[in-house]
């Protein structure tokens, strides 16, 4: 990564898309390999189950839990579910995808708490994380998250990746609002103690990320690091990290 500019060190920092005095970052998949730590974990609580799975087999199995399911997440932040029942019920979809059924009680509860004890441990930070984070610290530029998952889980999940930095955070629980509440952007903005105009969000999630904190008068950007087309999409957008800086 490029050194900061003297407009960064006076606590300004040049970006493709505008000078900026703060930034906000979505947590999982933009500052932390969720989808990484997801399956590897799977696999290894699940492998019992389906002893004769091939690769492609456990690249679909992964892709049913972190893609596919994502409507019980989404039932979790509506309230109508509890953070391990939307887990266990993506768990139970993805096994009965390949004719595995979960039963009810102690064999259910071993899976998830198997699986809960293991993800941790394989949540790291991307690579493009910690070059841009020292070059915000070098700048001056203040810098926090915005999360649609409750603050504390967050914050355990900052800290065990080494990003114990990242001080700023607001969670679900902060406001009692998710993303893309316009509130969510808002506080983080009032937390790093900028306004919305000079404040660069970036985030994995097109609609949540880029296209909610644009709304909400930040200056929005795309972290599309898969390469994902998406006709008619008009708005700012980087395949790594490291773009913000060039």
């Amino acid at each position: 990564m490029t050194a900061p500019s003297e407009a960064a060190r006076a606590g300004i920092l040049k970006t493709p898309f505008g000078s900026v005095r703060g930034v906000l970052f979505d947590i999982d998949d933009t500052l932390v390999d969720l989808e990484y730590s997801m399956t590897t974990a799977l696999r290894e609580v699940s492998e019992h189950l389906l002893p004769r799975l091939d690769q492609a087999g456990w690249e679909r199995f992964g892709r049913i839990f972190t893609h596919e399911t994502t409507h019980f997440y989404d039932r979790y932040l509506a309230g109508e579910l509890t953070f391990n029942e939307q887990r266990l019920l993506r768990g139970r979809a993805a096994l009965g995808h390949f004719g595995v059924e979960l039963d009810e009680g102690e064999e259910s509860h071993r899976w998830l708490t198997a699986y809960s004890e293991k993800q941790p441990a394989y949540v790291k930070p991307f690579p493009d994380v910690l070059p841009l984070l020292d070059v915000l610290d070098n700048a001056g530029v203040p810098y926090g998250a915005v999360s649609n998952n409750v603050h504390d889980y967050q914050r355990a999940k900052l800290d065990g990746a080494g990003l114990e930095r990242v001080t700023h955070l607001v969670g679900t629980d902060t406001l009692g609002v998710a993303k893309p509440h316009p509130a969510m952007y808002l506080e983080g903005v009032r937390l790093l103690g900028t306004s919305p105009g000079e404040t660069l969000y970036v985030g994995d999630n097109r609609l949540l990320d880029a296209e909610g904190s644009t709304a909400a008068g930040l200056v929005g950007v795309w972290l599309n690091r898969m390469g994902e087309v998406v006709e008619g999409f008009e708005g700012s957008m980087v395949a790594s990290l490291e773009e913000l800086l060039q």
